[in-house]
């Protein structure tokens, strides 16, 4: 085990914190497998708004398609699914499991109206995009100010 030196009285950013923990933890689970069910699966997601839509952006790798449902109720997005990982044909000692499989979730506030009846949702290469498109009354408008 290796030992870090840690002085609290030194000014120290939240990153810091972060990657002291990283390391705390990447040497206490370092010798040990993790099952595959270690915690809950929780796909990265973008999301960026334009004039036009949302476009949310979900990293599914592994996952299949049929599998992935997206759907919109009272304006919350919700992505579930299951991604599994194939086991190892190999006879040959497993030192370290970091793929996850399991079933998952997310949902997402949608705080403007939207288009419900055009979302679209396409899965290509692990990535998973569903955008969304404003409904008129929410979509940014300049309105001109007349001089009287």
């Amino acid at each position: 085990m290796t030992l870090i030196r840690w002085t609290p009285a030194a000014p120290r950013t939240l990153s810091d914190v972060r990657n002291e923990m990283d390391r705390l933890f990447d040497s206490f689970l370092s010798t040990r497998s993790l099952p595959s069910t270690f915690g809950t699966i929780a796909p990265p997601v973008d999301i960026e708004e334009t004039p036009e839509a949302f476009v949310l952006t979900a990293d599914l790798p592994g996952a299949d398609p049929k599998q992935i449902k997206v759907t919109l109720t009272n304006g919350v997005l919700t992505l579930r699914g299951e991604r599994r990982v194939a086991k190892s044909a190999t006879e040959g000692a497993l030192h370290r499991t970091e793929r996850a499989s399991g079933s998952f979730e997310r949902s997402f506030t949608l705080g403007t109206p939207v288009r419900a009846d055009q979302i679209k949702a396409t899965y290509r290469d692990g990535v998973l995009e569903v955008r969304i498109p404003k409904a008129d009354e929410a979509r940014e408008r300049e309105i001109e100010v007349q001089v009287g």
